[in-house]
């Protein structure tokens, strides 16, 4: 069984940022891919961005140059540096981690750019 946690979420102006933090309890391997959704209101939940194997990422066109997702596997965290946050931003993000094909998700953290 895996849980994970999100925290970092806030309320910040445009052009503000935000790192957001993921830390999963119980075992994962560093083989299993991470990644970063995000729901707004009314939306259906999209990727932002994945972290797998030998660090390969992912993100959503979005937040290309934006975003930066990165994993310290020691600590079993996956992190999302948020810079340049526009309103478009605003929504809960969660974190999942696919564990050989079950997948796990957190409860999610919110996040509203205000302009």
């Amino acid at each position: 069984q895996v849980q994970l946690t999100e925290s970092g979420g806030d309320s910040v102006q445009t052009g503000g940022s935000l790192r957001l933090s993921c830390v999963a309890s119980g075992t994962i391997y560093s083989i299993n891919t991470m990644g970063w959704y995000r729901q707004a209101p009314g939306s259906q939940r999209e990727l932002v961005a994945t972290i797998g194997t030998n660090d390969n990422i992912n993100y959503a066109d979005s937040v290309v140059d934006r975003f930066t997702v990165s994993r310290d596997y020691a600590r079993k965290t996956m992190y999302l540096q948020m810079n340049s946050l526009k309103p478009e931003d605003t929504a809960v993000y969660y974190c999942n981690i696919d564990r050989f094909g079950t997948i796990y998700w957190g409860e999610g953290t919110p996040v509203t750019v205000s302009s």
